[in-house]
């Protein structure tokens, strides 16, 4: 029952998540000449020259899919089909929903708000389909496998790829149009961050101490969240010490150092951003000690 309730909601937001990037494309972006990256870049790019300097008349939505099956079919070898599933539903409804945007009168002819809230509408779109599971452009696909044979990321390749099709758009658009588009990228980066990992900015916290359990008792007391103890020893000193590791929010960030602040004896903390946590964190009133071999 839960996995079919994962499933349906994993679809919602692919659906939810096209119409959206298709909005941004058709009401801020294409109008004004702002271009997204990867194939959906390349079909715009060519879109606007056929229709507007060849007058050939040719469909957005239908580009997009042309230009993307050669990846799709080549992810099917490469990724496996289920995933490639979810990828050609979206790419489908985007399409779908680029040719019913088209028409409708663009909500901006201002280039600054068009690349600020089209980069906004087009991250938060993108952000839902990746957290459905899927994926709008072809481009990710290449850049999922070729990180897997290189020792390049993903993020890497894909910002590769956009920076070459970006200077194509500057160089046959102008360089402003270029530029434009770059910086709508960004914005757009920024937003799909917030939406496939959420507002929570949370953060892994270990405090290196003396006497582990006063601060441990404190912290939960303070926080109410519980902290797992590992054993260590000074390389100089040889003096055993307690590790204590919790995973805090942004927001308990300050009263964390207060309570660190007010524990006698030498204590040695790290803060560090956590982009994911798997698995459920339960408070309880029970500190658990774990020892390393």
């Amino acid at each position: 029952m839960l996995k079919k309730k994962d499933s349906i909601l994993s679809l919602l937001m692919i659906v939810f998540g096209a119409v959206i990037a298709a909005f941004a494309l058709e009401e801020f972006l294409a109008p004004n000449n702002i271009f997204d990256g990867g194939v959906t870049g390349i079909s715009m790019i060519i879109t606007h020259i056929l229709n507007n300097k060849a007058g050939v008349p040719v469909k957005l939505g239908i580009l997009v899919i042309l230009l993307n099956l050669p990846f799709i079919i080549y992810g099917i070898r490469k990724i496996g089909k289920q995933f490639i599933v979810k990828c050609v539903i979206a790419l489908i409804i985007f399409s779908l929903m680029t040719a019913v945007f088209e028409p409708l009168q663009n909500v901006t002819e201002d280039t600054i708000l068009a690349v600020t809230f089209g980069g906004v509408f087009l991250g938060i779109g993108v952000g839902l389909v990746l957290r459905g599971g899927g994926i709008l452009d072809g481009t990710e696909i290449v850049a999922l496998v070729l990180s897997k044979k290189f020792s390049i990321s993903v993020g890497t390749l894909i910002l590769l790829f956009n920076v070459i099709i970006y200077s194509i758009a500057g160089a046959v658009f102008g360089l402003d149009r270029g530029m434009y588009s770059l910086l709508m990228y960004f914005i757009t980066s920024k937003v799909i961050d917030i939406v496939e990992m959420g507002w929570d900015n949370t953060k892994s916290v270990m405090i290196i101490t003396s006497d582990g359990k006063e601060l441990a008792r404190k912290i939960y007391d303070g926080l109410g969240r519980t902290v797992t103890f590992l054993k260590g020893e000074g390389l100089v000193s040889k003096d055993t010490k307690d590790i204590l590791y919790c995973v805090v929010t942004r927001a308990e960030i300050h009263d964390l150092k207060l309570i660190i602040g007010s524990v006698e004896g030498s204590t040695f903390t790290t803060i560090s951003d956590v982009s994911e946590i798997v698995g459920n964190h339960m408070k309880s009133r029970s500190i658990k000690e774990e020892k390393t071999e």
